[in-house]
């Protein structure tokens, strides 16, 4: 890795040469990481990333090592329609008493995610002990499912907002996400309950046809 070569993109006859290991640290290590940290702040806000940094500190990995009050604290401030005023007031002693707990278990102790420790916490009793931070521990396992769903509607919208789509209103915008996102359910409705279901809003220039209608029902 000592080795000297020539500088990529520069003349041999300049004479600039660097060793192996530069090249692959500079060259392509950091610009590496460089193109991971600038994808990662395009796709998370500061928000996102505060969020999944506390979660982060309910890893039951390595005696709980990550964990952290302060931080699994601050969720139930994020979270505020799930936590009262009183159980933010006392969170924090909880949280203070569980890790002793869950430390000196011997049931905790192969625990190696979120997902297989919350299975001890009901198995153990602990989240009748400890309802706050289960409270945590559920919100933590919707995480992925929510992230899932955002980045599934993003999808969509790019379907959806095409360049003859461009003055589309919010309201019709949004019943046409969800129509799009839940496609398997209303696959499965009955398309002549839907054009009644329309025609019986208010009264339209034209009628639909009664015979029309319930024989594309019956197709």
């Amino acid at each position: 890795m000592a080795e000297e070569i020539p500088v990529r993109g520069r003349s041999r006859r300049d004479g600039f040469t660097v060793t192996n290991l530069h090249h692959y640290h500079v060259g392509i290590f950091y610009v590496v990481l460089d193109k991971i940290c600038a994808e990662m702040n395009h796709r998370f806000t500061e928000a996102t990333m505060e969020l999944l940094m506390c979660f982060s500190c309910l890893d039951p990995k390595n005696s709980f090592s990550s964990f952290d009050v302060n931080s699994l604290a601050r969720l139930a401030e994020i979270y505020a329609e799930d936590f009262s005023n009183h159980d933010r007031g006392v969170i924090r002693g909880q949280l203070e008493t569980y890790i002793l707990h869950v430390r000196r278990h011997a049931a905790f102790a192969n625990c190696k995610d979120i997902e297989s420790f919350s299975q001890k916490m009901v198995e153990t009793e602990k989240h009748l002990l400890f309802p706050l931070v289960y409270k945590l521990i559920e919100l933590a396992l919707l995480v992925p499912v929510s992230a899932a769903t955002v980045e599934r509607a993003f999808s969509c919208m790019k379907t959806i907002k095409s360049k003859s789509r461009n003055r589309i209103v919010d309201d019709w915008f949004n019943n046409f996400m969800i129509c799009y996102i839940e496609q398997e359910l209303f696959n499965s409705l009955d398309e002549t309950t839907i054009i009644w279901r329309f025609q019986n809003l208010k009264s339209h220039k034209m009628q639909l046809p009664c015979n029309h209608a319930r024989g594309r029902g019956h197709q």
